[in-house]
């Protein structure tokens, strides 16, 4: 008796079919013979465009498709995005059927993560949106300090495979963590170490769509920092808290920038540089390109957008217990954030310029407590909420296994170990040293 395995191979339009003969004599060596390869042509004929300077999408259409299914494409692709807001460079995907010039589909990247797919079915154009497939891992880094903590995560082997951009994006989420224990612009040391666990969600590019420190640990001139991620509510806007359940974060970000200099102090009388007269400078300026984001420094309300006399472009957010943040020269504002918004601490309002009073681009910041301003680099920020009580349990478990991360990480610190846990609830002075990892 014969048996034939056949396997189909499709590659560049052919089509190969291997049959392989075996001899149902067990005594025999199998002959093995390949048929010859069938060349069939590709079953759709693909053009990749993309989007020149002042191309639109309904010119790019032009000569695929007539006048009239033109509009019709154009429609069906409005139910998810606007033809007007393409941007150059925009990749389009057209496809038509092989050996006509009948158009069958269009694939238009809208963003990163999303693909408007244009279909014709039975002579009429239909639309879906088509997320990019995503996969989690988690990456795991350590490094010491030699210069600057920006050219160590930057350069950091254990970070090869990421992204240029990915990266710095990593970079401001530590930032954005430790900003109330330390100035990452000011305090680093030569010496000072870190190692962090990170999760994040990939493209199939291999780039980033989001992710999250999980655990992670600073040293800074010999004493550690830790923040462990832990979501009380589950609605995924968790937070970060040390090793004992107190939170790491405070009612306000100490800036409303990720990781930027500053270029102007609080002052009750400076030189003008454009009025050439001596007057207060009643916030902080953060040197800045040009269209970088500026977060809500806190939760709040929106009680001004718009230009405001010498600010240029601002927004004003109104917090509790009476306090006013102010964000001014701004080149333009997030579109969602509008008048009455309600906002929440590190979300994009709007974006560095230098409209109004401005020798170049920056972000001017001030704190205002019950009219009276304050000066953000010397307030003393109230602190955030510890782990609720009714949470603790589950806090310990999510945190000791989260920590265990950390522990298989090299580090030039020793990482800790509990202590029996105590009457209240909490580990009894927190945690004692161990063996380093």
């Amino acid at each position: 008796m014969v048996k034939r395995n056949v396997r189909v191979i499709i590659s560049r339009g052919a089509i190969a079919i291997t049959a392989i003969v075996c001899s149902a004599c067990d005594s025999e060596v199998p002959s093995v013979g390949f048929l010859e390869t069938v060349w069939v042509p590709p079953a759709e004929k693909v053009e990749v465009h993309s989007l020149g300077q002042g191309e639109t999408f309904g010119g790019l259409l032009y000569g695929a498709v007539d006048a009239n299914e033109q509009e019709e494409v154009l429609r069906a692709f409005q139910n998810y995005a606007d033809p007007r807001r393409l941007r150059e460079r925009t990749n389009v995907v057209l496809r038509y059927r092989a050996g006509t010039n009948k158009l069958r589909s269009v694939d238009v990247a809208v963003s990163k993560d999303r693909t408007v797919r244009l279909t014709r079915v039975d002579d009429r154009w239909r639309s879906s949106l088509v997320q990019t497939p995503i996969f989690v891992d988690t990456v795991y880094a350590t490094g010491e300090i030699s210069e600057t903590f920006w050219g160590s995560v930057v350069n950091n082997v254990d970070l090869v495979e990421m992204t240029f951009e990915d990266r710095n994006l990593l970079i401001d989420r530590l930032d954005n963590v430790f900003q109330w224990q330390m100035d990452f612009s000011r305090q680093i040391r030569e010496g000072d170490s870190y190692r962090f666990a990170f999760e994040r969600e990939v493209r199939p590019d291999g780039s980033m769509r989001d992710g999250k420190l999980l655990a992670a640990e600073f040293v800074n001139l010999g004493v550690p920092y830790h923040a462990i991620y832990f979501d009380p509510n589950g609605d995924g806007y968790g937070s970060y808290f040390d090793l004992d359940g107190e939170s790491v974060r405070r009612a306000f970000l100490l800036k409303p920038l990720s990781y930027r200099r500053i270029s102007g102090r609080f002052s009750s009388g400076r030189r003008h540089p454009i009025l050439n007269t001596i007057r207060a400078h009643r916030g902080i300026d953060y040197a800045a390109s040009i269209g970088t984001p500026v977060m809500a420094t806190s939760d709040g309300v929106i009680i001004h957008r718009g230009p405001k006399g010498s600010f240029g472009n601002t927004v004003e957010i109104r917090h509790s217990n009476g306090w006013v943040t102010r964000y001014a020269h701004l080149n333009g504002f997030n579109r969602d954030v509008t008048l009455g918004t309600r906002v929440r601490q590190s979300d994009v309002i709007g974006y560095v310029g230098m409209t109004g009073l401005a020798t170049g681009p920056h972000l001017h910041y001030e704190m205002l407590q019950n009219g009276r301003h304050q000066d953000p680099l010397a307030v003393d920020l109230p602190s955030g909420d510890p782990v609720p009580a009714d949470d603790m349990t589950r806090w310990r478990a999510e945190m000791s296994g989260r920590y265990e991360l950390l522990k298989t990480i090299p580090g030039q610190s020793p990482l800790r170990t509990f202590e029996a846990e105590a009457e209240d609830g909490r580990a009894s002075g927190g945690l004692q040293q161990g063996e380093g990892a």
